[in-house]
């Protein structure tokens, strides 16, 4: 659709890329960010300065040139000034913005700032939001766009759009950006590059009144899974201060976010999905209106990576949809790793839940196979969900679930809602258009298609199915997968992009109605493992897997740098273990857990005796500590590790809890791994714990005489010195200030 453009003596005149002297500027924040934002009759709303409190103002006459508006917007047929390549700034729509009203208002706990302005050329009408909590340094932010009295057709918008990055700097070298792979069993692999590493470089042209250098350094993901190879997470870290500024992406679906360098300076941009990498498009008739996904992002000017964890996990927490797991943190067995792999009988699960009930389990969750009925032939014949007929003699599944509750634990089931298989029944009854289809054909991917949760049919079956699950088995969990990545979306009502992005809202909005119509009910979110791991899925699954990684020494590289993008008390870490491990093996799974959520795993039955008194110490270990996980700050004693590391940590402070003997006061916790290298680990401990720490193993029992403190002098921290002969072995430690 074509842009209805004023006349052209109007419409022949862009606007200059040069911000005029003039204007005013808003200043709005809380005690820990402030806002600086420029507006004027000749120019669009733009975002001088995102700083933190503690920080001088920044010099804003001289960030006047490089600011761009506050959202950057593209229109089909519209273009953009001053810019060439791939870039998504300098659209003449953003440029031609001009502020209408600004609103400031409260809501629970915060204050919420709303700029609205306008776009004489096309009509278009934008109100951008920013949200502030109360002693919080994280910004959230999002974009609404209306259509006025004519059509248009939008091909991007940002959530963010900050610029002056690098304002005064020699940034090339100066900015180090944190970026994270996150590879399938190997998830959470941050690594940090200058930026002229990554290839943007100031190239010198702004002298020759030039913008820039045209490039940029992008982070994008396509299709389904969100976090099937990256993290939509970034950090900026200036090399020489320490200084950090954050951001996240809150989609389950498409997102991209770029930095470029902009008359000498640098912006960032972040937005869910995009014309140009997504196939994403949306047609606004006149009046209609569209929303961004959300993004945040947090300024810490000290404290480095501790200090963004702790500012994003405490955001976190408070955009997510509240539910009771969230701070009970129960025990959690899965018969799927390293044990039954999608093969459950009765048979094979009594052994498991005698097991799992000596080691005070207290959800025992039956993953795939429940329902096959063809001996493992089921993957492309699911969509129905009813038990198997022939997997459980004597009472079928329900009398298997009855076992599960004598044993004196709560029964779940795994489920992957999203697909039909393409021999299923389901495939025919359903109505055509409840799927995913582009340029007229049902899209298949691995035997499935996928379900579109737009259409009121597949919500429709997918509500029978979990009201009849609950109805018959009384459930107290649902492990919702999802193993297969659709591409680009669903072209059924527009762009592939845009139906993917409304498919990915539906069905966030089916989780919560499905919990809020069984209050009992814990879902947690899993995709292939850890390829959902984003903001908009953290805010609704109470818990949610982070991998599928089968090998436990593999495990702790991935465990502890999760924190970085999710909660611990979400953070499903498999603790894999069986009857070949020695007691330093089984300690090792099962710290990786513990300072998370316990997931454990294997072939519990095949444990000794003595086998099951090492686990079941450690699971009565992590419900010792579980109280305090749910209000704990990460932190990364040792940095975040590395893929090979011989040595890893994971810390975390916990807040004292009043009137608990043993909790009163502040905590720092610690889980260590030892894979390889050298017996020895020396971890400089937190100023606030003082020059001798009081330490303590929480597990293993055996495990004391590895730690000794060597104490702080002249106002140094003090020293916690570990020893672990053996690798692999794990050591979890409590330290108190004394």
């Amino acid at each position: 659709m074509t842009l209805t453009h004023l006349p052209p003596d109007v419409e022949d005149k862009p606007p200059t890329l040069e911000v005029p002297e003039g204007g005013e500027i808003l200043t709005w924040g809380n005690s820990c960010i402030q806002l600086h934002i420029l507006h004027g009759e000749d120019t669009a709303p733009r975002l001088l300065a995102l700083h933190h409190a503690s920080e001088p103002v920044p010099d804003l006459a001289g960030l006047r040139r490089s600011a761009l508006p506050l959202v950057e917007l593209a229109l089909a047929g519209d273009g953009r000034h001053g810019t060439a390549g791939k870039r998504h700034v300098d659209g003449r729509a953003a440029q031609g913005l001009r502020l209408t009203a600004v609103v400031r208002s409260e809501y629970d706990g915060g204050n919420r700032l709303q700029i609205d302005a306008s776009d004489a050329v096309s009509g278009v009408e934008v109100s951008v939001f920013y949200e502030l909590s109360d002693g919080s340094a994280v910004l959230r932010c999002w974009t609404e766009v209306r259509a006025g009295a004519a059509a248009v057709e939008l091909e991007y918008i940002s959530s963010l759009t900050l610029s002056g990055l690098g304002h005064g700097t020699d940034w090339e070298e100066r900015f180090g950006l944190w970026e994270a792979a996150n590879p399938w069993s190997g998830e959470f692999r941050w690594r940090r590059s200058t930026l002229a590493e990554h290839g943007l470089y100031n190239v010198g042209m702004v002298q020759y009144n030039q913008v820039g250098s045209k490039n940029r350094i992008v982070t994008t993901s396509t299709g389904a899974w969100s976090t099937g190879e990256q993290l939509p997470l970034g950090i900026l870290e200036d090399l020489d201060t320490g200084r950090m500024i954050g951001w996240q992406v809150e989609n389950n679906g498409a997102w991209h976010y770029e930095l470029g360098d902009r008359y000498d300076d640098v912006y960032l941009t972040v937005s869910g999905p995009t014309a140009e990498e997504h196939q994403w498009a949306v047609t606004l008739n006149p009046g209609e209106r569209f929303t961004t996904v959300p993004a945040a992002v947090v300024v810490v000017p000290v404290g480095g990576l501790d200090a963004v964890a702790t500012e994003l996990t405490a955001y976190r927490r408070r955009i997510r949809r509240p539910h009771t797991d969230s701070v009970q943190l129960p025990v959690i067995y899965n018969d799927f790793l390293n044990c039954l792999m999608s093969d459950p009988t009765t048979e094979k699960e009594l052994p498991l839940i005698a097991a799992a009930s000596k080691l005070g389990v207290e959800v025992f969750c039956i993953d795939a196979g429940w329902y096959d009925d063809e001996n493992g032939g089921w993957w492309d014949s699911v969509g129905e969900w009813e038990p198997s007929l022939n997997r459980f003699p004597d009472g079928g599944l329900s009398g298997l679930i009855g076992k599960i509750r004598e044993a004196g634990m709560k029964p779940g089931l795994w489920l992957e809602p999203e697909v039909v298989g393409a021999r299923s029944r389901m495939a025919d009854l359903l109505p055509a258009d409840a799927f995913f289809t582009r340029r007229g054909k049902r899209i298949k991917e691995w035997g499935r298609y996928q379900l579109d949760l737009r259409h009121p049919a597949a919500r429709a079956h997918l509500d029978q199915v979990v009201d009849r699950l609950m109805a018959d088995f009384d459930l107290a969990y649902l492990k919702l997968d999802y193993n297969i990545d659709i591409g680009a979306g669903t072209d059924a009502t527009g762009a592939a992009g845009a139906g993917l992005l409304e498919h990915n809202r539906a069905f966030l909005e089916w989780v919560s109605t499905a919990m809020d119509r069984h209050p009992g009910l814990t879902i947690e979110g899993c995709s292939a493992g850890g390829s959902r791991t984003d903001g908009a899925s953290g805010a609704v699954f109470p818990v949610q897997s982070l991998t599928d990684q089968q090998d436990f020494i593999k495990t702790p590289p991935i465990s502890a740098a999760a924190a970085l993008a999710i909660a611990p008390e979400q953070s499903g870490v498999w603790a894999s273990v069986e009857g070949s491990m020695n007691a330093e093996e089984l300690a090792f799974s099962l710290s990786s857990a513990l300072l998370a959520r316990v997931h454990l795993a294997g072939h519990i039955d095949t444990l000794n005796e003595a086998q099951l008194d090492v686990v079941r110490e450690g699971i009565d270990a992590y419900k010792r500590l579980r109280t305090g996980i749910a209000a704990s700050e990460p932190s990364f004693p040792l940095g975040l590790p590395g893929w090979r590391d011989h040595w890893i940590a994971q810390g975390a402070t916990f807040p004292g809890i009043a009137g608990d003997e043993d909790s009163e006061t502040d905590r720092y916790l610690i889980a260590l791994h030892r894979r390889g290298g050298l017996a020895e680990q020396l971890i400089t401990l937190p100023a606030w714990l003082g020059p001798n720490p009081l330490v303590s193993v929480a597990y293993p029992s055996w495990g004391s005489s590895a730690v000794e403190i060597l104490p702080g002098t002249a106002g140094q921290s003090a020293v916690l010195k570990v020893t672990m002969p053996a690798a692999p072995s794990a050591r979890v430690m409590e330290l108190r200030p004394a």
